[in-house]
């Protein structure tokens, strides 16, 4: 009998435990309301201050009551974080706005690209002769006066660098003939030293074989001058002519 009595008092609603939820409306009570004012104000205070040590974060709480009542905390400065707040919002709105703008920029600027890729494309297919068929006599006219001063300048520049070739190999052709002649020049020369030597060397010697012969009284060389020495008679006189 007990335990039917244990057992009924367990399943009986009475007995549940737990917190139910809690509707979040307007208090109308008044002194319910003040008290769970204070309450959850404690309790939101002390949870900013667990986060400004636990976190270390900069937090600022600014709560008034419905009579006007102040209550604040902050673990620097009340008025410095509301400036820093008031620098973050403002820098974001100029982010946001500067992000915009730039972009704007760039769509536009993309815009003018394209249109002048697209332009430089048909004119380039135009000079080859292409697409031809939207273009009027007007444009044809001025096209083809366009080819004629470009070819022009083509021509006009090709002949300026041949005259420039041809004037360069000109050049070029003089040096190297001048160089050559040079070359035969110092050839010629050394041609001409080597046969004066050959000359003076072989002058010199048959004049000193000549002065080397002996001589009689009657001043006048014998026959066999150009002999050897060692053939002369040695019966003449033996003073001879030397030089010295």
């Amino acid at each position: 009998m007990a335990y039917e009595n244990k057992s009924m008092s367990l399943d009986s609603p009475q007995r549940k435990l737990g917190r139910g939820k809690i509707e979040i409306k307007r208090i109308e009570n008044t002194t319910n309301r003040q008290v769970t004012f204070c309450k959850r104000r404690n309790g939101l205070l002390k949870k900013a201050y667990e986060l400004s040590v636990l976190c270390d974060a900069e937090v600022a709480l600014i709560v008034f009551s419905n009579r006007g009542r102040l209550y604040e905390y902050a673990n620097n400065s009340v008025k410095e974080t509301i400036e820093r707040y008031k620098k973050a919002c403002a820098e974001s709105t100029n982010t946001g706005s500067v992000s915009e703008a730039s972009t704007q920029y760039y769509q536009q600027e993309a815009a003018k690209l394209r249109a002048q890729i697209g332009n430089l494309q048909n004119s380039s297919r135009h000079m080859m002769g292409e697409s031809l068929s939207s273009m009027n006599m007007k444009d044809l006219k001025n096209l083809e006066s366009k080819l004629e001063k470009g070819i022009n300048r083509i021509r006009s520049k090709k002949n300026e660098l041949l005259f420039a070739e041809i004037e360069y190999m000109q050049k070029r052709q003089e040096i190297d003939l001048h160089n050559n002649n040079q070359l035969l020049r110092a050839k010629i020369a050394e041609n001409e030293r080597s046969q004066q030597n050959i000359n003076v060397m072989a002058g010199g010697g048959s004049y000193e074989i000549m002065q080397s012969q002996p001589y009689d009284s009657r001043n006048y060389f014998q026959v066999n001058a150009l002999q050897p020495n060692h053939q002369y008679n040695s019966r003449q006189d033996p003073m001879a002519l030397q030089l010295v």
